[in-house]
C-alpha cells in the first residue's frame, strides 16, 4: 500500500451534503505537476477539485456544496495567495472555510505572514505525503467540529426563540386578562382598552420623532408601553360596584374612593414585581402609568400631586390618551363630545392639564387618532 493510502489516514466526511461522501478538497497552484503531486496524495481518501487561478479558485470555493479545505499555493501569477486568502475571508460564504498554504517558501516570516493572515496551517515544499495527510486531517477535524457546534448553537437558538414566544403569547394573554377584569367590572368601557392603547402608541411614537425623547422611546420602550397601557385601570378591580357602577355622578366621599384606584393597581403591580423571579421589564411601565396617570401638569392632579416632568413619561402619555377618550365616550350622566369639540378642549388644557408637547404631538396627528377613535368605536 502506498503511504498516501495508509490506513491511520482515514477519508473524513464532508461537512457539506452528503456526511457519508468524502470532503471535498480544492488545490490551488499554477504549475501543473504541483496539481498532480498533491491530487495523487489526497484522491485516495478525499474528492479533489483543482484550480491553476486565483479567480478560477474563487469560482469554485464560491460554488454549492463549497470545498471543506483549499490547499492554496503562495506564489502565483497574477492574484497570489494572500490575495486570494484575502477575498475569501472577504465573503461571507467561504469566510469559514480552512486555507492551508502549500509554498516553497519556507522563511520563518514566510509561515508567520501567512498565519497572520488567517491561513489555518502552513505547508511547505517539497511535499511529504504524511504530513500533507496529517495537517488535512487536522483541519478537517477542526472544521467539523466547528460546524457541529454552530449547528447545535443554532439549534438551541431556535429552540431559545421558541420559549421566548410561547412565554411572550403567555404574558400577552395574561395582560389582555388582567385588563379585560377590570373592563367587565365598568361596564361603560366598551373599546377603551383598545382604543386608548392605539393612542399612546401613536403619541409615543410622534415623540419620538423629538430628538430629546428618541433615546428614551427606544422600539422596545414603544412596545412596552403599549402592553402596558392596557392594565391603567386595574385597580378598578378594588373599587366597590356601588360605586364603580353607579349609574350617576358620584359624590366627593365616592370620587375620593374612586381615586385610590390608582394606587390599588400599583401595588397590584407592585406586588407581581416582586412575586416575579427575575425584573419584568413592562410592569415598571406598567407601574406608573397605574399610579400616575391621573396626575396633571400643574400639580393639581392624584394621587401625589406630581408637577410637570416630574410625572412619569409613560403616565403623561395614558392621561392625555385617558381624558381623550372619557370625552369622546358616552356616560349614563353625559353624551360623547365630536371628535373635534374633544381635540379643542385638549388643546385648551395644555400647559394646566397637560404636558404641552404632549398636546403639540397629539394635535400634529390628529387625524391618526381620529381615525383610531373611528376604528374602535363603541357599539
Amino acid at each position: 500500500m502506498s503511504e498516501q493510502s495508509d490506513p491511520s489516514f482515514p477519508s473524513y466526511p464532508s461537512s457539506n451534503g452528503d456526511p457519508s461522501a468524502p470532503a471535498t478538497i480544492l488545490i490551488v497552484d499554477d504549475l501543473p505537476d504541483n496539481l498532480a503531486v498533491l491530487g495523487d496524495i489526497l484522491l485516495p481518501q478525499y474528492r479533489v477539485l483543482a484550480a491553476s487561478t486565483g479567480e478560477r479558485a474563487l469560482r469554485l470555493a464560491a460554488a454549492q456544496p463549497p470545498p471543506d479545505l483549499i490547499l492554496l499555493d503562495v506564489m502565483m501569477p497574477g492574484m497570489d495567495g494572500y490575495q486570494v486568502l484575502a477575498r475569501l475571508q472577504a465573503d461571507e460564504h467561504t469566510r469559514d472555510i480552512p486555507v492551508i498554504f502549500v509554498t516553497a517558501m519556507n522563511g520563518v516570516e514566510d509561515e508567520e505572514r501567512g498565519l497572520e493572515q488567517g491561513a489555518a496551517d502552513y505547508i511547505a515544499k517539497p511535499l511529504r505525503p504524511r504530513i500533507v495527510l496529517a495537517r488535512v486531517h487536522t483541519q478537517l477535524a477542526l472544521k467539523r467540529a466547528g460546524d457541529l457546534l454552530r449547528e447545535r448553537n443554532a439549534s438551541l437558538e431556535a429552540e431559545v426563540q421558541r420559549r421566548l414566544g410561547e412565554n411572550q403569547v403567555i404574558q400577552d394573554v395574561s395582560i389582555h386578562a388582567l385588563a379585560r377584569l377590570a373592563e367587565v367590572r365598568d361596564n361603560e368601557t366598551g373599546n377603551h382598552l383598545r382604543r386608548t392603547q392605539g393612542y399612546v402608541s401613536t403619541l409615543a411614537r410622534r415623540l419620538r420623532e423629538q430628538p430629546r425623547f428618541a433615546g428614551e422611546l427606544t422600539e422596545r420602550t414603544l412596545d412596552l408601553l403599549a402592553k402596558s397601557a392596557l392594565l391603567h385601570d386595574i385597580g378598578k378591580v378594588g373599587i366597590p360596584d356601588h360605586i364603580l357602577r353607579k349609574p350617576g355622578p358620584l359624590t366627593a366621599a365616592e370620587r375620593e374612593v374612586m381615586k385610590t384606584h390608582a394606587k390599588l393597581g400599583s401595588d397590584a403591580i407592585e406586588q407581581a414585581e416582586r412575586d416575579a423571579l427575575r425584573p419584568v421589564a413592562f410592569l415598571t411601565l406598567a407601574k406608573d402609568i397605574a399610579h400616575y396617570h391621573h396626575e396633571q401638569w400643574d400639580g393639581s392632579g392624584y394621587p401625589e400631586g406630581l408637577v410637570g416632568e416630574a410625572i412619569p413619561l409613560a403616565a403623561r402619555l395614558m392621561a392625555l390618551a385617558d381624558v381623550f377618550d372619557a370625552l369622546i365616550s358616552r356616560r349614563v350622566y353625559k353624551e360623547p363630545f365630536p371628535l373635534e369639540t374633544a381635540r379643542d378642549l385638549i388643546r385648551e388644557a395644555s400647559g394646566r392639564q397637560f404636558d404641552p408637547t404632549l398636546v403639540e404631538v397629539f394635535l400634529d396627528g390628529f387625524d391618526e387618532i381620529a381615525a383610531i377613535a373611528n376604528r374602535y368605536r363603541d357599539g
